[in-house]
């Protein structure tokens, strides 16, 4: 990825071109290394958001090599010791990182899908005491194949039984429920609308499968906000928008595990990583989660039970949540609504006229707050339906109609 250069004009939004390819999602699932497919995305500008499509890591599952240096076989070494007890490292809110483990681990699970083609691995997490676990869609798809889901907690060696109750491919999130699980302890979701480029993070989760039931910890800051990425997991592709970009360390098998705000409140779910870029370069420190509020959205039709396969009403925007720090910034007329980062071509938005930058506040009579209630509105509506579109465009409220197309979900 390379940044393009700084412009003088302080109203003009950086732009960023994206040579990234696509690979597999970041879930443990071969023993022996295999090459990873390349084929060249081409360069996009953008502003305000944009658009990645990502190299998502291959990971192994398996044992980790060293060197160990041998002594000289002299006496009389002589070292020092202290019996002074190693201090946390703390976070904004007060919290040590040891203390808001301790606090959210028993609500994490280390998930592990077997079918006849393999073996997939990931996190997820404990939504209620009857052993309800949220996780990504790519983590337990194996299951719509007849694969059997296992899950193992937070301190614990021994695999429990777990069904499939609802998957969304399109957004990559699902639901599954341990068998017979009663008094767990539950996760709890935060704020994501509120985050700030800067807020600290911290990532939970089955990294690298290296040991099921004792998740990786990593720490980091919340890189961006509002970003497109396309994911493929070499059979089909998903294209997830409005997602938090953390440097963080993610690795294969975080996937489905926290993203955890300095209060030990969900505010992610770790779901891709950026791998090496068209001309060889390793991405670093480039991971990317769900937002809550997206996921709190989708909630109530994944509990509904089974595949989510229904297409409905499509705009055919890229869309990302106003805050006042992007108001600022900008210098939005509004402090709330989704502001466009692209229009695709061809679609309904496009027809209707609406342009990048556009801040959408009203679709019909329903208030748009954030860009999750764009998403919303629209899961609610079929294609051909003609509906208002309210938006602010460089301080003017303008109307629009769009007649909406089919989504490709």
């Amino acid at each position: 990825m390379e940044l393009a250069p700084e412009h003088s004009d302080p109203n003009q939004v950086p732009t960023v071109e994206n040579r990234m390819n696509v690979a597999t999602w970041p879930t443990p699932t071969a023993p022996t290394p295999r090459p990873f497919p390349a084929s060249h995305a081409p360069a996009r500008k953008r502003a305000f958001g944009y658009r990645i499509t990502i190299f998502l890591i291959a990971a192994l599952v398996g044992g980790t090599a060293g060197h160990f240096a041998g002594g000289d076989g002299s006496s009389g070494l002589t070292i020092n010791t202290s019996n002074q007890h190693p201090g946390g490292a703390m976070l904004p809110s007060g919290l040590t990182i040891p203390a808001l483990v301790r606090a959210v681990s028993p609500s994490v699970v280390s998930i592990d899908v077997r079918t006849p083609m393999g073996e997939e691995q990931g996190t997820g997490m404990i939504l209620q005491a009857n052993g309800l676990v949220l996780t990504n869609a790519h983590v337990v798809g194996g299951a719509l194949a007849g694969g059997t889901v296992t899950v193992t907690r937070s301190g614990s060696t021994s695999s429990l039984p777990a069904t499939l109750v609802g998957i969304d491919t399109a957004n990559d999130v699902a639901l599954i429920r341990i068998t017979n699980a009663s008094k767990l302890s539950a996760i709890t979701f935060g704020e994501s609308n509120s985050l700030e480029v800067g807020d600290s993070v911290v990532a939970i989760g089955n990294a690298l499968g290296l040991a099921a039931g004792t998740p990786t910890v990593t720490q980091g800051i919340v890189s961006a906000l509002g970003r497109t990425v396309t994911a493929s997991s070499g059979t089909s592709s998903e294209t997830l928008s409005n997602l938090i970009q953390t440097d963080a360390a993610i690795n294969p098998g975080n996937s489905g595990g926290p993203l955890l705000d300095a209060n030990g409140h969900v505010i992610g779910m770790n779901t891709a990583v950026a791998g090496t870029m068209g001309d060889g370069t390793n991405a670093q420190n480039i991971g990317f989660a769900i937002p809550s509020s997206k996921i709190e959205s989708l909630l109530a039709s994944l509990i509904k039970g089974g595949p989510i396969t229904k297409k409905h009403g499509y705009l055919g925007v890229q869309i990302m949540t106003v805050t006042p720090a992007l108001k600022e910034q900008y210098g939005f007329a509004v402090s709330y609504g989704a502001v466009v980062t692209t229009v695709l071509s061809g679609t309904a938005a496009a027809i209707a006229g609406i342009e990048q930058a556009d801040i959408i506040v009203q679709i019909d009579s329903t208030k748009i707050r954030t860009a999750e209630g764009v998403s919303n509105f629209m899961a609610q509506r079929k294609a051909g339906q003609t509906v208002t579109v309210f938006v602010y465009r460089k301080g003017a409220k303008i109307t629009l109609k769009a007649t909406l197309g089919l989504s490709p979900n």
